[in-house]
């Protein structure tokens, strides 16, 4: 596992990618959870084969790959299936980000986690991104191209906002232009930097 590690959160919207991405031209490892979703239920993976099994073809495109907009449909009407699917696949993708992290080579990682709810224990420090509930509606909309009503819906299955906040080492406000953005993440590198590197001095 990567030294240090340092876990990134942020509600949906909230742009985690566009930070994680921001730290990897840096050089740090980037291991990522929705990353790992897709990979885990890839053509010929057994966990693809489970959803199939249970929800039927219908969650396929075309070219027999996983429409997770169907899939998304689905459970977010209903609880109990999906609290199925977190069983099928949550033990495949912390088996496949634990192996990553293994493999990391940079100073430090990075982790992101749009599932976190409390502190990750995988994680040395927590980062969050943040923005106002107005903007992760808007950008999820615009993103994803789902209503209101299904961007709320995807927030409310969430941690709350100022839940995330209160477990942060550290904040990045989202609320300005893409190089603010940027400014920030080349703000906190060094400072990660010299954090993996005293405590490796320390074992």
């Amino acid at each position: 596992m990567a030294n240090y590690v340092v876990g990134l959160a942020g509600g949906i919207g909230s742009g985690k990618s566009a930070v994680s991405d921001r730290f990897n031209t840096q050089g740090v490892r980037i291991v990522d959870a929705d990353v790992a979703a897709r990979t885990v239920v890839e053509p010929g993976e057994p966990a693809l084969a489970e959803i199939v099994d249970h929800f039927g073809r219908g969650v396929l495109d075309d070219a027999g790959r996983l429409d997770r907009r169907k899939l998304r449909s689905l459970v977010f009407q209903d609880p109990a299936e999906r609290r199925w699917l977190e069983r099928a696949l949550h033990p495949r993708i912390n088996a496949l980000m634990r192996d990553q992290l293994a493999e990391a080579r940079s100073p430090y990682a990075i982790l992101v986690n749009p599932l976190m709810r409390n502190r990750d224990a995988r994680a040395n420090r927590i980062l969050v991104v943040d923005v106002s509930e107005a903007v992760q509606i808007e950008r999820t909309m615009a993103r994803d191209r789902v209503d209101r009503a299904q961007a709320k819906a995807i927030m409310a299955n969430q941690l709350d906002r100022e839940a995330r906040l209160a477990f942060a080492d550290d904040v990045i406000v989202n609320d300005g232009s893409i190089d603010d953005l940027h400014a920030r993440v080349d703000a906190l590198h060094p400072t990660y930097v010299a954090l993996a590197a005293a405590q490796a001095a320390h074992r």
